[in-house]
């Protein structure tokens, strides 16, 4: 397989160290791909976070995602170029967790980043109408049925939504999972992106 990016994002109150384990335990199935986890750009220390969640509502979420865009692109442009990808992005994979998951199904679902795959763990869709994805990029969203933060249902409710838009996802609920991410999730996520990255 040719060689490829992936970018671990983490959720509100993490960091990317906390991220770059799930790296190092998909690293053997997808040898040819280098790992990176940043730092979202708010927060601090090592609580980090893509936009704050203090007094976040259904109604004012969406603008927060879109006023975390420009911080979220100047981290995944830098990467990209970093690592010589800047002319190759659809060897790009965007896998997020919770937060994570968000702003890289925001990226998908504006048609800003049409990267290689996005993979979504225990996130929800967030981002404003109208939804102009870049229907070429597949998406694997993977979602324990037991979380008490972020219910599955989300995850279900953002498949179909980027269905309709023309983007080809799949999901994945793992029964009495709760909001982590789990082995059988991990070795999902590295079938999925050796099937769409071969």
């Amino acid at each position: 397989m040719d060689r490829g990016l992936v970018i671990l994002l983490h959720g509100v109150g993490s960091n990317g160290a906390n991220m770059a384990a799930l790296g190092r335990a998909l690293a053997p199935a997808l040898p040819s791909f280098v790992f990176e986890s940043p730092d979202a750009p708010g927060g601090s220390g090592p609580r980090r976070e893509w936009f704050s969640v203090i007094g976040v509502t259904e109604v004012n979420r969406p603008e927060r995602v879109v006023a975390a865009r420009p911080g979220f692109d100047a981290v995944i442009a830098n990467l990209i170029e970093q690592h010589g990808f800047s002319n190759a992005v659809d060897r790009v994979v965007l896998l997020g967790f919770s937060q994570g998951s968000i702003v890289a199904l925001d990226a998908l679902a504006s048609g800003r980043w049409p990267v290689g795959a996005v993979v979504a763990f225990s996130g929800r869709l967030a981002s404003p109408a109208p939804l102009v994805p870049a229907t070429g990029t597949p998406l694997l969203l993977i979602h324990g049925g037991a979380d008490p933060v972020m219910p599955s249902s989300e995850s279900v409710r953002a498949a179909e939504l980027l269905t309709a838009a023309g983007v080809h996802a799949r999901t994945s609920i793992e029964p009495g999972l709760g909001h982590q991410v789990s082995n059988t999730g991990l070795a999902e996520a590295a079938r999925f992106l050796n099937e769409v990255l071969s």
